[in-house]
């Protein structure tokens, strides 16, 4: 008879702050070596010269990163004035300056960054990992080479002046998936009517898990993980009984209470599977996490 005493064992996230300078794919690979496991994943690419929250999917936690990358992100960036990059950050060459207007202060800051709240499209930096034709954007850069991008819809929950010192802004910024902090601080230069660059990116936040929170990378251990269910807390949990499982972990759709579009299903706080609702009422599996 199936039990679950299996399911999710060694499986879980893991809160890492990362530093500046490697590559997300390079802690992952250094968090490898650590674990001596093969299956970790990352949510939320930081570019190696920006520091703060990675979280790690290892084992079965792989299947829901993208459940984690949809949750909001928070950042405290520094915003050097009068200077643009080709990289939108201090790693890039000087391809721009422009004089910065001389009456800028704290109240007129304040105000165009919050006119920067709410939706708005946003078109990707060439600098980035999207991929065009299975090749990332970063590439074609480095060739020298500028492709088509399509502008994407992104949200600013919250965005906040910090201090604003020797042409330098330092804000904190709340925003939806997809969000280029990068882009955003060109944006926020061009609104003051000069350019900029990033000199600085922290990320402090991933939805309700905290930079505060995670370990440095010589720390990750496996007694650091945290379980599948409380990773997936945000979403609606259904606890389904013993009699139940097998049909869950075959996939066979089921009826539940109408508590959310997409629903944990748990047995004994272990995550079994997430369950999508669909028209005709009935939940279908849209991940096993066995």
């Amino acid at each position: 008879m199936f039990t679950m005493e299996s399911v999710n064992q060694k499986s879980g996230i893991l809160l890492l702050d990362k530093v500046i300078g490697p590559t997300s794919r390079q802690v992952v690979n250094g968090v490898t070596s650590l674990l001596r496991t093969k299956k970790i994943g990352h949510v939320g690419t930081l570019d190696p010269f920006a520091s703060g929250l990675l979280i790690l999917t290892v084992n079965q936690a792989t299947k829901i990163g993208a459940y984690l990358e949809a949750l909001d992100k928070t950042y405290i960036a520094h915003l050097k004035l009068g200077i643009q990059t080709d990289t939108g950050d201090l790693t890039g060459e000087t391809i721009a300056t422009q004089k910065v207007p001389n009456n800028l202060d704290f109240a007129i800051i304040n105000d165009v960054l919050h006119s920067f709240l709410g939706k708005r499209l946003q078109i990707p930096p060439m600098y980035s990992a999207l991929k065009r034709e299975g090749k990332p954007l970063y590439r074609y850069a480095r060739e020298g080479l500028e492709v088509e991008r399509q502008p994407r819809e992104i949200e600013i929950f919250d965005i906040e002046l910090l201090s604003f010192e020797n042409d330098v802004i330092e804000f904190s910024a709340r925003v939806s998936k997809g969000t280029y902090i990068r882009t955003l601080g060109e944006e926020i230069a061009v609104a003051l009517h000069t350019l900029g660059h990033l000199i600085s990116l922290r990320r402090k936040a991933i939805g309700n898990f905290r930079v505060e929170d995670a370990e440095p990378l010589e720390k990750v251990a496996f007694e650091r993980l945290i379980s599948i269910r409380k990773a997936l807390s945000h979403l609606p949990v259904f606890e389904v009984d013993e009699a139940s499982i097998k049909d869950i972990m075959n996939g066979k759709p089921v009826k539940l209470p109408e508590i959310g579009q997409i629903v944990l299903l748990v047995s004994d706080e272990k995550a079994v599977a997430l369950y999508e609702k669909r028209d005709d009422g009935l939940y279908y599996s849209r991940r096993g996490l066995f």
